[in-house]
């Protein structure tokens, strides 16, 4: 089956990506998406935009040549009670929030204590999608993550740049077979994403696809390929 979507992109607006929004788009063109998020980080990443970028991020055409592009955001958790570095007034034009623990932002603390944070962002009306959660410096309860996951309809990311040979973060392939079960088995809904900071690596799903069919897991939980379930989901 053929991903329709990437939500999880990066430009040189966050500092450490190498491709523009236009060469972005056109990637996406070529590499047959129908839609395109755009979610760069938020302001307390080093390198990342200003807040202003994010109000006025309407600027960004909601469709070029046929591809349907999301507006959207790669909040930092900054603490252990969820909060992050995005405040309201950046949300006005935003239609997802991805939320992320990223050790510029947040040290790892206990399994207790990372788990707490995941749970608490979930609640934030706006959190679409947790991103890579499938770091073992960052150990987390996945079956208490799963299940609120479920609880608040929040999307859990099978992240395809954790998975490559060349990734800084660890054990992602072990960590996101345990996810992969256990949303198997509560029938819990994940989304494949490129974490891309260069444009050749949109919508390129590789590693993602891989472990996906290790593991046997049903492509009806897998939102990338179930147009209607994009649609509802993000009120498209």
């Amino acid at each position: 089956m053929k991903g329709l979507i990437d939500l999880h992109t990066h430009t040189i607006v966050s500092g450490h990506a190498y491709s523009t929004v236009q060469e972005n788009i056109q990637s996406a063109i070529n590499n047959g998406l129908k839609y395109l998020g755009i979610s760069e980080h938020a302001p307390n990443m080093p390198g990342g935009p200003h807040p202003y970028y994010f109000h006025n991020i309407y600027c960004i055409p909601k469709e070029v040549d046929g591809l349907k592009i999301l507006r959207g955001i790669e909040a930092n958790i900054i603490d252990f009670d969820g909060n992050t570095d995005v405040s309201d007034d950046m949300l006005t034009h935003i239609d997802y929030m991805i939320a992320s623990l990223h050790n510029p932002c947040i040290n790892a603390g206990s399994k207790e204590e990372n788990t707490n944070a995941i749970l608490k962002v979930m609640d934030h009306p706006k959190v679409k999608i947790i991103g890579h959660l499938d770091d073992s410096r960052y150990e987390v309860d996945y079956e208490r993550v799963v299940k609120k996951a479920k609880e608040k309809n929040v999307l859990l990311e099978i992240n395809n740049s954790s998975l490559k040979p060349t990734t800084f973060r660890q054990g992602a392939w072990e960590n996101l077979g345990i996810m992969l079960k256990l949303c198997k088995e509560y029938e819990v809904k994940v989304v494949m994403g490129t974490d891309s900071h260069i444009s050749y690596d949109i919508g390129k799903f590789t590693y993602c696809e891989k472990i996906l069919n290790d593991n046997n897991f049903p492509t009806h939980l897998v939102i990338n390929y179930n147009e209607d379930e994009i649609i509802e989901f993000f009120n498209i």
